[in-house]
Parts: structure tokens; C-alpha cells; sequence
């Protein structure tokens, strides 16, 4: 069966975007780009990225806006706006969940579920989220946007892994 994957980072202090949404801080660790970190290994793993509107209009404006980001994997965006689908992504306003366990009966790669908090915030209460792969990015922000709202259940996890490049930190975690 599929898995559900958070593949996300946050900085030090536990933020995964500054107050105002951006990311910038995210390709300020290492500009020379000294080694791919763990990126390349993961997309192999998966077929099918769910992210929120919020997440999709920021990667179409600001981060890739001349050519989509997840080309080959379908795309699933949690929106209450009535916008057409687009060659490779849907927009539903399907409960997150829902559309979890449905995906997961298909046949398929993993599921990865990129942003943002929102969205991510939603599986993590309905516990589920199979695999939480994180990167450390060590910067402070003070402020943000958190990944972990403090309304979330107790979940017992399990480290599978710990492995550092770039001065970041990846940590990924099964349920237990």
C-alpha cells in the first residue's frame, strides 16, 4: 500500500515559512548548491503531491513560475475555489483525509504531501501521515508560520533516520 509522506523543512525554531509566507530563507543555507541533500533519493519514491492553495499560487508566482514544479507526478490541490483542473493537477475541495485513505487504495508510488501547514496540519490530526521526513535548516526565524500548531494529538513516532549535508539536517520518522 502507499504511504503518505510529509517531506517538508523548517528552521531551527520550528517555523516552515516567515510570517508572511516566504521561503526565501530556504536556498540561502548553501547558494553555491554544494550537494543535492536528500531531494533527488525522495522524488524517485513518489507519483501523487498534495499541497494546499495557498502553497500551489506561491510555487506558480514566486518560486516556479515558467514551468510547474511536479511535472510527471500528479497534482492535487486543496482549494474552496472553483478553478478548472489543469493538465496534472486537480483542485477539490475533498477533505484531505478523504483523499488520503482514497489514493492509498490505488495503485501508484507514495503520496507526498508538500505543504502547507494548513493541509499538513489537517492529516497530522486525522493521523494520517505515514512517514515525516523533515530538514533542519539551521536559521532561527523568531516568527512564522508553524508546522506543529499545538493542536495536534500525541502520535508516537519512531526515527528511522538521521543523515546531515549542507549544514541542514534531514530526521525522518515512521508511526509506530
Amino acid at each position: 500500500m502507499r504511504k503518505t509522506v510529509l517531506y517538508i523543512a523548517e528552521s531551527l525554531d520550528g517555523f516552515i515559512a516567515a510570517p508572511d509566507g516566504g521561503v526565501g530563507w530556504l536556498t540561502e543555507q548553501h547558494p553555491d548548491g554544494l550537494e543535492e541533500g536528500s531531494y533527488p533519493e525522495f522524488i524517485r519514491t513518489v507519483d501523487t503531491v498534495l499541497m494546499g492553495y495557498t502553497t500551489y499560487h506561491q510555487i506558480v508566482t514566486e518560486l516556479s513560475p515558467d514551468k510547474w514544479a511536479y511535472e510527471g507526478m500528479h497534482t492535487y490541490v486543496f482549494t474552496h475555489k472553483e478553478i478548472p483542473d489543469k493538465p496534472g493537477i486537480s483542485f477539490t475541495d475533498e477533505a484531505p483525509e478523504d483523499l488520503v485513505e482514497r489514493l492509498k487504495e490505488q495503485p501508484g508510488k507514495d503520496i507526498w504531501i508538500c505543504g502547507g501547514a494548513e493541509t499538513a496540519g489537517q492529516l497530522i490530526r486525522k493521523d494520517r501521515i505515514d512517514c515525516y521526513w523533515i530538514t533542519v535548516i539551521p536559521v532561527i526565524l523568531g516568527k512564522g508560520i508553524r508546522l506543529f500548531d499545538g493542536e495536534n494529538p500525541e502520535l508516537q513516532l519512531r526515527l528511522i533516520s538521521a543523515e546531515s549535508y549542507n549544514g541542514m539536517t534531514d530526521l525522518v520518522y515512521q508511526r509506530r
